[in-house]
């Protein structure tokens, strides 16, 4: 009876530490999520970036990698994790994410021990199919340029599988992520859905899916919408700037206008989630 019990203890410490363990991974997974959302929105917030912004619905996908540090865990010199998302060219929702682990020995130009926040679109199918390998270069077996920057930039002329981004504290870098590797990380994969699978199971067959990314999901398809709603803005009257925590109803009380009219004015349903950077109209000006 004694031995039956200790087998039985055995069992429910087993099952319980297994399940405590796979709770604390996914939560590890979730923060970089969550990071990756708060990061998408500082590159929106910037007028730096006014081009990604303008054509971040025209990407197949992007990679979002909220912390890159020199002398970093990944081959021993900078790197970072990040989640990777990729846009269904029929309904233009965002679907995944997926983890991927990005490094080099050293970068085109050094940004001196300091982190960095990376977005990369990847704007060919070329581009996106080398996501689904193991791993692979930039800048060899896929191309990678500097992204267009500032107020007006152009594409034009510029052909490259990548297009990257890279920022710090509200400062634009400028290093080049030229030889950079980038991985699979199918341990964190593993942990965020709760089983093996390959990155074409996530993106391609959706086999897979997390409620808890919907607000990244939300965030990214509604970056072309602010775009739409700050030009409103300046040729109808006033906008608002979108706050940690603020609601629809909150900024109808505020600014003395009813919802229905917000949404009116920003072409918006009561429904559609808000996030920080957005910008809203909240005065007509006529």
């Amino acid at each position: 009876m004694r031995q039956q019990m200790v087998i039985t203890l055995c069992a429910v410490i087993f099952i319980f530490g297994g399940t405590v363990s796979m709770a604390i991974a996914a939560t590890e997974q979730q923060v970089l999520v969550d990071k990756s959302q708060i990061t998408l929105n500082n590159f929106v917030s910037d007028p730096n970036m006014e081009w990604l912004v303008n054509n971040l619905q025209s990407a197949k996908a992007v990679l979002i990698v909220p912390s890159m540090i020199k002398g970093g865990f990944f081959l021993g010199g900078s790197g970072g994790r990040g989640v990777l998302l990729v846009r269904d060219e029929k309904t233009g929702k965002w679907h995944g994410p997926g983890f991927y682990s990005m490094g080099a020995v050293s970068f085109g130009l050094q940004f001196g021990g300091k982190k960095a926040e990376v977005i990369m679109l990847v704007m060919t199918q070329k581009g996106l199919e080398s996501l689904y390998k193991s791993s692979f270069k930039l800048g060899g077996d896929v191309a990678i340029a500097a992204g267009p920057m500032g107020a007006g930039a152009s594409a034009a002329g510029l052909k490259a599988d990548y297009l990257s981004y890279n920022r710090a504290k509200g400062a634009f870098l400028g290093f080049s992520l030229e030889g950079a590797v980038v991985e699979i990380n199918d341990e964190w994969n593993q942990a965020y859905y709760g089983k093996q699978l390959r990155p074409t199971d996530i993106f391609v067959t959706r086999k897979v899916r997390n409620p808890k990314a919907a607000e990244l999901q939300a965030a990214l398809g509604n970056v072309r919408g602010s775009v739409k709603k700050a030009a409103v803005a300046k040729a109808k009257g006033t906008y608002y700037v979108v706050q940690s925590g603020d609601t629809l109803s909150g900024i109808s009380r505020k600014y003395g206008i009813s919802v229905d009219e917000l949404c009116r004015l920003n072409k918006i349903d009561k429904n559609d989630p808000i996030y920080p950077g957005q910008k809203i109209v909240v005065t007509s000006g006529n």
